[in-house]
């Protein structure tokens, strides 16, 4: 077999003149596999098409080389692509997964240039899914096409798995759960996964798990101006029609939903960060924040200025460290809501006229709690082998390595590990165009991707 020198001669650097026209190609199809269900479904069949062409003739299919290609559709139109370069000792392995051919959706209004055609500015690669992820499907794929040329005799065999359905969860049974499911990727557990997916060409050792929530506060309907509950003061104002003030009278108070959802939410967060504080294992994966929780969005039905609603609507997401298990922040959370509702009328309130209950009136401002499709977090295994030649190959090629924590979440990785994959983290594009408006990666960072991961082909050889 061939020696670690003899693999990186071989396979050599990124060649930019058969990597930025396929990156072209494939940010022409960026339009069309933009993830926002129902309005938006991606057909990423339009980039595996350009992906095969430029394959298949180096595959087994054409007769032209060594690469196997298997083209797993399970919708129409949504296909997922397994690519492998077999190597000569049996159970062997090392893959490269992750890398999707879905994007988050751009305005073109928003943006400086064209989202959906590849621009270049010097170093810059320009447009949607250069960072997040097709600049990484074009990656991958010249890695694989110049195994297929040069039919570099390897110990290992070598697979790739670009895949649908990474941006939305909305549908599922479409992208690399349903090739899970299907036993397709069992023998990737016999060797390092390395999901390509994040940025800045470091390790990324730890994710966060989210859990999206929504509290629904249920209060009274009333006249801001008469929140009160004295009937003294009734007498001295002028009502604008006969039995108003008897109407006052039988319902003559207020519970402010909203100062509710305000008082009782200090309460929730105040507990889940009792519950739930900064983890031992944060520091040591370099986790820049811990577990938290927060409100991003608040609704309600409407109405005047001058009327206090009857309910409201805050929305948030609890974002948490792998060290701690989304499922008991579930029953935590459903907890703290029991407990404040049967002690409402103990909750620190605003004020004189603020009043979350109404004896006279048998009322109780009440909580309501609910979840969405809650994602687990990842904390990687730093003692695999996996792990240790990714750090070596990215000190050998980047000039040093920094693991990376985040509590930004990744879809899927967290049911490959609890599978049974070595599952590792990394990617070229840039953290600060991730998801943004203005997407760009420097080809000089991609082309140091290829060069890592020639390096931990070769490592793996030894």
């Amino acid at each position: 077999m061939a020696a670690s020198s003899d693999v990186k001669e071989t396979l050599g650097d990124l060649n930019r003149d058969t990597f930025v026209p396929l990156l072209s190609k494939l940010i022409g199809e960026s339009k069309y596999v933009q993830n926002n269900p129902p309005e938006l479904i991606p057909e990423e069949d339009r980039v595996v098409k350009h992906v095969l062409d430029s394959l298949l003739p180096y595959s087994t299919t054409t007769g032209g080389g060594p690469l196997l290609l298997n083209h797993v559709t399970y919708f129409p139109g949504r296909g997922n692509l397994v690519v492998e370069y077999p190597g000569t000792e049996p159970g062997k392995i090392l893959s490269f997964v992750g890398c999707h051919m879905d994007v988050v959706t751009a305005n073109p209004n928003d943006w400086e240039f064209d989202p959906f055609s590849l621009s270049i500015s010097g170093d810059e690669l320009r447009g949607r899914g250069t960072t997040d992820c097709l600049g990484h499907v074009a990656l991958v794929t010249e890695l694989m096409k110049k195994l297929g040329e040069t039919k570099q005799k390897l110990k290992s065999t070598v697979v790739a798995v670009l895949i649908a359905n990474e941006e939305n969860s909305a549908i599922t049974g479409v992208g690399v759960d349903a090739l899970v499911k299907d036993g397709l990727l069992n023998k990737l557990k016999d060797g390092p996964l390395f999901w390509i997916d994040t940025a800045d060409k470091q390790p990324c050792i730890g994710t966060g798990g989210m859990l999206p929530w929504k509290l629904h506060v249920t209060g009274k309907l009333f006249h801001s101006g008469l929140a009160h509950k004295e009937p003294e003061l009734l007498n001295v104002i002028h009502f604008p029609w006969p039995g108003f003030y008897t109407e006052l009278l039988t319902t003559r108070a207020a519970i402010n939903p909203l100062e509710l959802a305000m008082d009782a939410l200090k309460e929730i967060q105040t507990r889940f960060y009792r519950d739930f504080p900064p983890h031992p294992k944060e520091q040591a994966y370099g986790f820049a924040t811990p577990s938290t929780m927060k409100p991003t969005q608040w609704s309600y039905p409407g109405g005047g200025i001058n009327q206090i609603p009857a309910e409201c609507t805050v929305s948030g997401d609890v974002r948490l460290t792998p060290f701690y298990n989304v499922k008991d922040v579930m029953e935590k959370l459903q907890e703290y809501v029991d407990d404040i509702n049967e002690n409402v009328e103990k909750l620190e309130s605003r004020g004189p006229v603020s009043k979350y209950v109404l004896p006279d009136e048998n009322l109780r401002g009440s909580l309501t709690i609910t979840f969405d499709e809650a994602m687990s977090g990842v904390a990687c295994d730093l003692n695999s082998r996996g792990f240790h030649v990714l750090c070596k190959a990215t000190e050998e090629v980047v000039g040093h390595v920094k693991p990376y924590s985040i509590t930004g979440s990744l879809p899927l990785i967290r049911e490959l590990q609890d599978e049974g994959f070595d599952v590792q983290t990394a990617g070229y594009g840039l953290m600060k165009t991730y998801h943004a408006k203005n997407e760009y990666c420097l080809f000089s960072d991609m082309s140091q991707g290829y060069r890592v991961f020639v390096s931990i082909i070769a490592q793996l050889e030894d």
